[in-house]
């Protein structure tokens, strides 16, 4: 599933913007599932100067709307305490994603592995948390190869699920109880709450999974036109939860001992084994959604630079949303199986998963109200009734399952703190590094002063300099020119610039421009987060050099020059280019003195030790060994 298609299905459709209200109304309990909170963030980040990160409010601009801002837009512009509490409220709500990636795989698979023992008593707990450990790994150990290959399997499963479920459902309900619906009055809502008052709210937290647990309908949501996402729910997935959920209350009312395994007990013996089948496969449908989703927020994660570099696969040439990342897998795949293992009581693990996706649920209530108010501009009356009605109504349930944290509510806030941690620690190292990079950056004229020293040579060759820089040269160059006495007769200072926007267009991926100095190039090469970063080797040369010549012989500067100039210049280029080519970057630490504060000590050291642990951003361009160099340089905290 890819987590940031829910936001950009919309855009490339062209829908209006009261057409994608209504699409946001009505998928926005299953927009929390795919990774909506980190994609409404983007959004309004893209629009907004609210980013925290320099380096990522420079890309923003770009495409950032030219309209008078509202005064909601205006407090979070010039408020750091605002923005950085809308990105507390972002970054948690992708843990908790997160972490919903660790529990669904657990309970959907513990849960559909359960049935084994309703016709077999004789099979013991431990065994069946073994069979679900078993599923699970097999299930992760598939992910590289990519969901392209069995996608196929996932609609027959899917179907048969929406299909068979509602059947069984419809045969209870005859059988057990035909006057079910009249439960459907809201005066039966009325009557329960004023007749059980503090413990009706209580039960609440009981009934969280029979609203997040549509989910497995959405095996691929992102994938998928907001239309077909209509239908589906509207015809299908809808009137097969009612009739299924239906199907179990009415046979629970006439047993209502077996409320602990409300779903199998209420299956007739006929047809136990094909639903136990249908439901497994269903189970495995559902976490391979939620697994899917996990790679996409950790790679906007990656792209957007709020988590350490970890590898990102792309395992589909169609589909943008279909990535896998091996590192991610493996922790997943662990604390999975360690979820099923340590905690292998269902409810445990049921409170936990509520606690979640009730809280997703209501960030993305918060952060959807924002966009409406600061990107669509939706009346005040609109949005007050949008967010009134499901502020309050997610607000119960999220009070109601946080009366569960001491029985496995706890979890998903463990497993959020420990990834907030790492986010933050990451966050808050490249924001001190790049204001580092900023207060010492070179600039053109400095560089020039540097050149003039009669001691720098110019040596053959074309060099890539990478610099996280635009406004300037990164503090490194200084560096690297005052002990090497030297620098390549063609300089390209190359930045990878990510933007916040789906997809960049061919024409403006790379943007070349010429500072006045002989032989020096700035190149920006622009990504969106639905881009891939493809280019290598020779291609990667073959189109710098293609933009370096066409910057020449259409630059306003060089157009009042002679042409013999001009093909000099071009010549040049080619001529470096066979005398051999070399990346150069920087490989930067901190150095942490006593002056430093024990904050500071503690979140640089452990920025230090996962920036030591990570994987580099050079090879995303498929820079070989052999031509590349690092210059080691230390920043004084």
């Amino acid at each position: 599933m890819a987590a940031l298609n829910m936001c950009t299905v919309c855009d490339r459709t062209g829908h209006s913007k009261y057409q994608r209200h209504c699409i946001f109304f009505i998928l926005m309990n299953f927009n929390c599932i795919v990774g909506g909170t980190f994609a409404l963030y983007s959004l309004l980040c893209r629009h907004f100067n609210i980013g925290i990160l320099p380096s990522k409010q420079v890309g923003m601009n770009s495409t950032r709307v030219t309209e008078t801002n509202t005064w909601l837009a205006k407090l979070f512009e010039t408020s750091i305490v605002a923005r950085r509490l809308l990105l507390f409220i972002a970054m948690l709500g992708t843990c908790m994603l997160i972490g919903d990636g660790i529990l669904t795989p657990a309970i959907s698979v513990l849960s559909a592995m359960d049935g084994v023992r309703a016709p077999f008593p004789s099979v013991t707990k431990s065994l069946v948390e073994a069979l679900s450990a078993v599923v699970l790994i097999f299930l992760f150990l598939l992910q590289k190869y990519g969901t392209s290959r069995v996608s196929f399997l996932f609609s027959p499963i899917m179907g048969a699920w929406t299909l068979c479920t509602p059947l069984v459902g419809i045969y209870s309900i005859i059988h057990n109880y035909p006057t079910i619906f009249k439960a459907l009055s809201p005066h039966y809502i009325f009557q329960f709450f004023s007749r059980n008052g503090k413990s009706g709210w209580l039960l609440l937290g009981g009934t969280v999974l029979c609203i997040t647990g549509s989910e497995a309908m959405f095996a691929d949501l992102g994938h998928f036109n907001p239309r077909s996402i209509q239908i589906a729910f509207i015809f299908t997935i809808y009137p097969s939860l009612v009739l299924t959920y239906a199907g179990q209350t009415a046979y629970l009312i006439k047993n209502p001992h077996d409320h602990n395994d409300g779903f199998y007990k209420f299956i007739p013996t006929q047809v136990y084994w094909p639903i136990f089948i249908i439901s497994t496969l269903a189970a495995v449908v559902a976490s391979q959604s939620l697994i899917s989703a996990t790679f996409s927020v950790i790679k906007q994660s990656v792209v957007l630079d709020y988590f350490p570099r970890v590898k990102i696969v792309h395992t589909s040439h169609n589909k943008e949303g279909e990535v896998y990342s091996p590192e991610v897998n493996y922790i997943l795949m662990v604390l999975c199986v360690a979820v099923i293992l340590i905690f292998g009581d269902g409810k445990d693990i049921g409170n936990a998963f509520g606690v979640v996706v009730s809280l997703v649920m209501l960030i993305t209530t918060i952060l959807l109200t924002l966009v409406m108010i600061m990107i669509w501009r939706t009346p005040a009356i609109l949005v007050s009734l949008y967010f009134c009605v499901f502020f309050v109504m997610e607000g119960v349930y999220v009070s109601a399952v946080f009366t569960k944290f001491a029985e496995g509510g706890w979890i998903p806030f463990a497993i959020s703190f420990i990834l907030a941690f790492i986010m933050f620690g990451w966050f808050y190292g490249r924001q001190r590094k790049i204001d580092y990079e900023l207060t010492h950056k070179i600039t053109f004229e400095r560089l020039e002063e540097l050149l003039a020293d009669s001691v720098v040579q110019r040596v053959p060759g074309l060099c890539f300099f990478y610099t996280n820089i635009q406004d300037g040269l990164t503090p490194i160059l200084g560096h690297y020119i005052k002990n090497m006495k030297s620098l390549h007769k063609v300089t390209v200072f190359t930045t990878l610039r990510y933007l916040l926007v789906p997809k960049v267009a061919p024409h403006e991926r790379i943007v070349i421009r010429k500072p006045n100095l002989k032989g020096v190039y700035c190149c920006v090469i622009q990504y969106g987060y639905a881009d891939t970063l493809n280019i290598e080797g020779d291609d990667f040369l073959d189109q710098v050099i293609k933009s370096l010549k066409m910057h020449i012989q259409n630059c306003p500067d060089n157009l009042s020059s002679d042409s013999q100039s001009i093909e000099e210049e071009v010549a040049s280029l080619e001529e470096a280019r066979l005398a051999g080519v070399v990346h150069v970057r920087g490989k930067t630490r901190f150095y942490i003195g006593l002056n430093c504060g024990w904050f500071d000590k503690i979140m640089l050291g452990f920025y230090e030790i996962m920036h030591s642990n990570c994987r580099s951003g050079l090879p995303t361009v498929g820079v070989s060994l052999q031509q590349r160099i690092e210059v080691g340089m230390l920043y004084e905290a």
